[in-house]
Order: structure tokens, then C-alpha cells, then sequence
């Protein structure tokens, strides 16, 4: 009778260790042992002995080897067979990773945090409430910064616990939107506009979203900033405004309005509006601030929170480390509205 199961694996397989895995694929992008042994800090002799066990255990298990030296120079060249076990190997150490990741993240011992630039001081100041907490437990907290366009797909990877940052919702879609994630709302708002134009070119504090199409616009290529666009818009509007500018960071369009290089009007979120006309925003010194009236297409705000997978919260205890920063940060942002 044939056996199933684990009695089942060829004992050859089972003598082939994580770090030959690991090795295979140093060796596969680094092209030669010898290159290969200078990335994990070993002797060359070291890597070419795992090359050779590997060769002969897929030999005798496959019945081709997977790594054929070239001569002295060349790459490595790999079999067929050597190129298939190279993916497996990296979705085998993957998995693993990421299953001790979860198994990590679930018992407390880790926490993966993104935030906005706009958004880092927020999370900061809740990271002091709990940092004697994390120091006792000893967990081991990663701060990643995040754009906002992935803010969600870094979410739903699992690759991040919890976000600071800001989304764009637009009226009948909202709902849809946030269904899987649990939000702790800060502010809504809107957009601002940074310009240097002159007063009587652009006169007053406001001004209505349908007259942008009269303006030179400075607009970020991505992010917030599009979302209102397309939202106000539709998804051709940069054949129905006139763009000056297209950028990838806020700090670019500031440079360019205050050179004088470009004369117009930079688009950006209310937040970054009032931080420029209060003075917070030293990049942005010089320019004038006025507010966009909403008044065309559907209803569309910046949500400003925080952000985690709904329902994980709730399967840890109050004293995992994901609870602990969520109650600091809400915190936080009592503390804001106090303060405002």
C-alpha cells in the first residue's frame, strides 16, 4: 500500500535545508557562487559545497541537476529544472516568512504601522503613550512610510496592521469603500489652493471648483488629488482644465510656485492649505491659501484617520499591541479636537 502523508517525502528532500534554499536563489540572482558568497558573507567554498549537495539530491530525485558552471567569468547556468526549483524555492521561504510573520503579529511580538508624512506626528505622539508597554512585552514595532494611493492595498496584503492616513470618499460610494476596514475618523475636508498669483488676478479667500478650468494648475500625478479630479471631473479632466504642472511630491510644486518658474495654482488638501497659511508649513512660505467650494460633481471629502482590518481588532485581547496603539491614538486625536 502506498503510504500518504508526510511518511510519503523522499528522504533525500528531506535533508534539504532552508539555507540551501536560500543559497540557490542568492546564486541564481548574483549569477556566480562566488558572488553569491559575497552577499551572505561566506567563503565561495561554502556556496559551491550547497550547490553540489543540491545538484546531486535533484539529480538523483529529478534526474537533471539544477546549476552547471560556465567556466571561470560566466554566469551559472541554470537547468530547466534548476529555474523551477529557484520560484519554489522563493514561494516556499515566502510562505514560511509570512506564516511566522502572522503567527508573530498574532501573539503580540510584532506590529507593522504605516503613516503619511502628513500623518507621522499623529502616530509619533501615540507611540510615546504605549512605548513603555511595547518595551516591557518586547514587541518589535515597524514604522513604514505609505502613499496614500496604497494605503488600502498595504492593508489588505497584510503587510501593514494599521495606517495613518488620508482617503478619498466620494458621496454613493463610501460604504463600499470602507467595508473592510475599521476607521477612526479625525477630520473631513476638502481642497485648498497654494498660489502665487497676484490678488487681482485671484482675488479673495475662495474659490468655486467649477472655475478651476479658468486657472494654470500645479497637480499631483497621483493620489488625492487626481481622486477629486476624476470625482469633479471625470476621468478626462485634464483635457478640461489647463495643467501647468504635473508632480509626483507636494515639495516639488511648492519650489516651482515660489521660483516663479510656473504661475499658477497648486492643488492640495485642505490640511496642507491651513498648515501653509498658519505658518507650519515653511516650504510653502510666501504663497496664499484659499479654500475650494465643492460644487461640482458629487459630494467628495479627504478623510483623515486611522485605519486597520475590520474585525482583527476584536479577535486579540485589550493588551495586544494593535489594541494598545488604537486606544492611544484615539487619544490623540481627543487630545486635537481639545486643542483646535
Amino acid at each position: 500500500m502506498a503510504l500518504s502523508g508526510p511518511q510519503q517525502y523522499p528522504t533525500e528532500l528531506l535533508d534539504t535545508t532552508m539555507d540551501q534554499l536560500r543559497t540557490l536563489i542568492v546564486v541564481h540572482e548574483a549569477g556566480t557562487a562566488l558572488g553569491a558568497a559575497r552577499r551572505l558573507g561566506r567563503e565561495q567554498s561554502s556556496v559551491q559545497k550547497q550547490l553540489d549537495t543540491l545538484n546531486r539530491t535533484f539529480a538523483a530525485l529529478c534526474g537533471e541537476e539544477l546549476v552547471r558552471k560556465q567556466g571561470r567569468g560566466r554566469d551559472a547556468l541554470f537547468t530547466a529544472t534548476g529555474e523551477a526549483l529557484v520560484g519554489l524555492a522563493r514561494r516556499t521561504l515566502g510562505e514560511w516568512a509570512e506564516g511566522v510573520h502572522d503567527a508573530r503579529r498574532r501573539l503580540g511580538r510584532t506590529l507593522s504601522v504605516g503613516t503619511t508624512r502628513y500623518t507621522l506626528g499623529f502616530l509619533l505622539d501615540a507611540v510615546e503613550r504605549v512605548s513603555e508597554d511595547y518595551e516591557r512585552e518586547n514587541v518589535d514595532l515597524k514604522v513604514t512610510h505609505v502613499r496614500t494611493g496604497d494605503l488600502f492595498t498595504k492593508l489588505r496584503s497584510t503587510e501593514l496592521d494599521l495606517v495613518c492616513g488620508s482617503v478619498v470618499v466620494t458621496e454613493g460610494e463610501e460604504t463600499e469603500l470602507l467595508a473592510p476596514y475599521e476607521v477612526m475618523e479625525w477630520r473631513r475636508s476638502g481642497l485648498s489652493l497654494l498660489t502665487n498669483l497676484p490678488p487681482d488676478r485671484l482675488p479673495g479667500t475662495s474659490l468655486p471648483a467649477h472655475e478651476l478650468d479658468r486657472l494654470p494648475l500645479v497637480i499631483s500625478a497621483r493620489g488625492l488629488i487626481g481622486r477629486f479630479l476624476t470625482a469633479w471631473y471625470g476621468t478626462d479632466y485634464r483635457q478640461k482644465l489647463s495643467i501647468a504642472a504635473e508632480i509626483e511630491a507636494a515639495h516639488y510644486g511648492f519650489e516651482l510656485l515660489r521660483s516663479g518658474l510656473v504661475s499658477g495654482a497648486m492643488l492640495v488638501t485642505r490640511g496642507i492649505g491651513e498648515a501653509a497659511a498658519d505658518g507650519r508649513l515653511p516650504e510653502a512660505g510666501g504663497l496664499r491659501t484659499l479654500e475650494i467650494v465643492g460644487d461640482v460633481g458629487p459630494r467628495t471629502e479627504v478623510l483623515v484617520g486611522v485605519f486597520t482590518r475590520r474585525g482583527e481588532r476584536a479577535s486579540y485581547p485589550p493588551g495586544h499591541p494593535l489594541n494598545l496603539l488604537w486606544k492611544a491614538l484615539s487619544a490623540e486625536n481627543e487630545r486635537w479636537w481639545l486643542q483646535s
